[in-house]
């Protein structure tokens, strides 16, 4: 990492999410007390509104673009996490999803609009910031993934846990697996998020969900008719919506890339 670089400035380098190298470039946001790595993985030319990729629970954003976001017209991002990829691993642990939103926010103040699709723990971090930031995120995709499900919508029995690790810390933070995997995610309070996105970002339906599993916290949101429903295990609707856009190059026997190929296309402006 360069120590030259301007105070509060982003550095932009070669990037290596999750250890393959194969990103555009990478920008180094410094945020509050940890630097955050944001990979750029389309190539140069093009244009248009961001897609911005939020990761799973001890995942890192991925190499390469996903197939079903190849036909994005607009640049694609993936972030990684505080204590994920080759963002800072901290000390002592403290994570939440609201900690992981103000990262996915420090994002999208680099970026500015961008549509959002998240998987597992980054699908609810997805939803929240749709609801924080209804006017510059233009849709958010919530796909399955690890850490989708989280503690629940309630208190749990107290647990003590020991962490006995050598050394630096090292991505992902054994903390983060830990306390990211038994957060309390309430029904009402996903639906907060829904009810301010849908009110203030001009979308009929800013959210779409493209996951199979129904942890509660999404099921109490799933009724709402700001919530699009493209289910992997249903994909014909998703089908018609990729024939109705002319979209003819994916494999059907994806049904999950199928899904979130369609829920893409319907934010393209």
């Amino acid at each position: 990492m360069n120590n030259d670089r301007t105070e509060g400035a982003p550095e932009v380098g070669p990037g290596e999410p999750g250890g393959s190298g194969d990103s555009v470039e990478t920008v180094i946001l410094p945020h509050m007390r940890v630097e955050l790595a944001l990979h750029r993985l389309s190539e140069g030319g093009r244009r248009g509104r961001a897609l911005l990729l939020l990761h799973g629970l001890g995942e890192a954003t991925p190499s390469r673009i996903p197939s079903w976001a190849e036909l994005w017209p607009g640049p694609v991002w993936g972030l990684d996490f505080t204590g994920h990829g080759s963002s800072t691993v901290p000390r002592g642990g403290g994570y939440t999803p609201e900690v992981l939103m103000s990262d996915a926010d420090a994002a999208l103040g680099h970026l500015g609009e961008a549509t959002l699709a998240g998987r597992g723990l980054g699908a609810y971090v997805a939803l929240q910031l749709a609801g924080a930031r209804p006017r510059e995120v233009r849709g958010a995709v919530l796909a399955d993934g690890p850490g989708f499900y989280g503690g629940g919508v309630g208190p749990a029995d107290p647990m003590l846990v020991e962490l006995s690790v050598p050394g630096s810390p090292h991505s992902p933070d054994p903390w983060a697996l830990v306390e990211l995997a038994h957060d309390i995610r309430p029904a009402d309070y996903a639906g907060d998020f829904v009810r301010q996105a849908a009110h203030l970002s001009g979308l009929e339906q800013p959210v779409t969900v493209c996951a199979s599993g129904r942890p509660k916290w999404l099921a109490g949101i799933l009724e709402d008719v700001s919530v699009k429903v493209l289910d992997p295990r249903r994909p014909a609707e998703a089908l018609r919506i990729l024939e109705r856009h002319g979209d003819t190059g994916f494999d059907t026997s994806d049904a999950t890339a199928m899904v979130l190929r369609a829920a893409l296309a319907a934010y393209i402006d």
